[in-house]
C-alpha cells in the first residue's frame, strides 16, 4: 500500500507510521486499513462450538476486552441470545467517553448483558484505531497520566473490576510483542492487583531455532511479576481442548 522500505514489514504499527508520514495524513491511512479489512465480508462460523469467538461467548462473562477492530465477539454473543453492548476506550481526547459510563457508578454489565470494550478502536470509527507507533505512544502516555491522577476516563470502574478481580485469557497476542509488553507492564505497575492473579496466554510453539524452554525463559524475564501460564499451541487446538474440558455449557 505504501512501499514500506524498512525491515519488520509485517509489523503493522511501523508500516502505518511510515504511511502516515508518506501521505501526510494518518486518518487517510486508517480509513484505507478499514477498507482493506472490510473487503472480506465473511464472518466466522459461530455455529462451530470450537470457533474462538463462539467458545468465548459461551462463558458467563460480564466483560470482554478486545484490541480487535471487528465486532465478531458481539455477533457471537448475539447468537447466544446475549444482549451485548460495545464501547470504545477513549484513549485520545478526540474520543468522547461512552454514555454507558456517564453516571458516577458507571455501567454494571452482567453475563446476560455483557460489555465488549474496544481498547484499540472499532471498525465503525477508523479514527479510533490505535494503529501507528504514535497512536501507541499516545495511548500509553494518556494511560499513565490517568493512573497518576487517579482518574478513570480510559478504564471506567467496571473495566477495572474485570481487570483486577478475574483471571485474564490472552488470545491472539504475542507476549514478545513490544507494544503488548509496554501496555501490560504499565498495567501491572499502575494496577498491582492485576499481576497477582493467575492468567493464561496462548502462544504458538517456536519454529525459528528456539525451543519452548528458551521461550519460557524469555517470557519469565519479560513478565517476572506476572503469573502467566502459557499454552503452547494453536488457537484451534486450544479451543478444542478447552471445550472438551469444560463440557457442554448452558
Amino acid at each position: 500500500m505504501c512501499g514500506y522500505p524498512g525491515p519488520n514489514g509485517t509489523e503493522l504499527l511501523r508500516v502505518a507510521q511510515y504511511a502516515g508520514v508518506k501521505y501526510g495524513d494518518l486518518h487517510y491511512v486508517k480509513n484505507r486499513v478499514r477498507d482493506v479489512l472490510t473487503e472480506d465480508t465473511r464472518t466466522p462460523d459461530f455455529g462451530n462450538p470450537n470457533e474462538p469467538h463462539a467458545l468465548l461467548a459461551d462463558f458467563p462473562l460480564p466483560v470482554y476486552l478486545t484490541t480487535n477492530y471487528d465486532d465478531f465477539i458481539v455477533q457471537a454473543l448475539a447468537t447466544r441470545t446475549k444482549s451485548a453492548m460495545a464501547a470504545l476506550c477513549p484513549w485520545t481526547e478526540t474520543i468522547a467517553p461512552d454514555p454507558l459510563f456517564a453516571e458516577t457508578a458507571g455501567f454494571n454489565p452482567s453475563p446476560a448483558t455483557p460489555l465488549v470494550y474496544h481498547l484499540h478502536g472499532a471498525m465503525r470509527d477508523p479514527a479510533s484505531f490505535v494503529l501507528a507507533e504514535d497512536d501507541y505512544m499516545v495511548f500509553l502516555r494518556n494511560f499513565i497520566i490517568e493512573r497518576t491522577n487517579g482518574t478513570n476516563r480510559m478504564f471506567p470502574p467496571s473495566i477495572l473490576a474485570a481487570l483486577t478481580t478475574r483471571p485474564l485469557l490472552f488470545v491472539g497476542y504475542s507476549l514478545q510483542d513490544s507494544t503488548f509488553r509496554m501496555l501490560f507492564q504499565e498495567l501491572g505497575r499502575s494496577i498491582p492487583a492485576i499481576s497477582r492473579r493467575r492468567h493464561v496466554s496462548i502462544q504458538l510453539a517456536p519454529t525459528s531455532g528456539y525451543t519452548i524452554e528458551d521461550m519460557e525463559g524469555l517470557l519469565n524475564w519479560y513478565y517476572a511479576e506476572w503469573q502467566i501460564s502459557v499454552y503452547w499451541g494453536g488457537i484451534d487446538e486450544f479451543c478444542k481442548e478447552l471445550r472438551e474440558r469444560m463440557g457442554a455449557m448452558p
